[in-house]
């Protein structure tokens, strides 16, 4: 091999060095740049959908009230521009005037005539009282939804899942089984609100640190959201 061929060969092999470097440096770009547009998308996407979701809330809720009322009562006709969320405040006012109107004593009269009549009917008395004890339990100020957080074995040995106690166990169920025992709610990913109730023993039971809150957001999220360390 003379000394122009050597000189050629030790060029094409400095080229391909080059190239093998400028490759990594783009690569290294490239998942640079990747992984800012992940953290991009997880930092702003869920600020953006809540927002969205608020939005086309408000929206809804100025449709159906614009709807409901009255030409002649309609704020909206006598305003020379369309302002969201009115409808929102005016559905809040009158959800207040009507609990007013609920707390006093002709108020509670009526109620109790309502639900007389709905309770006559066969379908909707079941379903009026589920909403009803529903809505109570969430929305009384007076009892908590979920008492505390437990972690049992289910369903079987050796794997354990979280679990939300909503009371001890009473009345009849109670009489009939020979521990004690708890109710415990387990509800599923991502979406807590379904779920199955349980009637599990209380030594079986580890009671949790975690606030139910935090366990709601580590059951939505599988797993992603840890509770912080007590």
């Amino acid at each position: 091999m003379n000394k122009k061929e050597l000189k050629k060969r030790a060029k094409n092999i400095k080229n391909i060095k080059k190239k093998k470097i400028e490759n990594k440096v783009f690569m290294k770009l490239g998942a640079k740049l990747r992984a800012y547009l992940f953290t991009g998308i997880l930092v702003t996407a869920p600020v953006a959908i809540t927002f969205y979701l608020a939005y086309k809330f408000i929206l809804w809720v100025d449709v159906f009230v614009n709807k409901i009322l009255p030409p002649q009562y309609n704020f909206v006709n006598y305003m020379p521009m369309t302002i969201p969320g009115f409808g929102l405040i005016i559905l809040i006012g009158f959800l207040m005037l009507v609990g007013m109107f609920a707390a006093g004593f002709l108020g509670r009269f009526f109620i109790r005539l309502g639900e007389w009549f709905v309770a006559k009917m066969p379908l909707v008395s079941s379903v009026y009282s589920l909403l009803k004890q529903i809505f109570e339990t969430v929305f009384s100020s007076k009892t908590q939804a979920f008492k505390k957080v437990v972690m049992l074995e289910y369903p079987r040995k050796g794997i354990w899942i979280l679990g939300l106690v909503s009371a001890d166990l009473q009345g009849e169920i109670e009489e009939k089984l020979p521990d004690e025992m708890v109710n415990v709610f387990i509800p599923t990913t991502p979406n807590p609100t379904s779920g199955f109730l349980i009637f599990v023993p209380k030594k079986d039971v580890i009671e949790m640190d975690m606030s139910v809150e935090e366990a709601i957001k580590f059951i939505v999220s599988g797993g992603l959201v840890e509770p912080k360390d007590k």
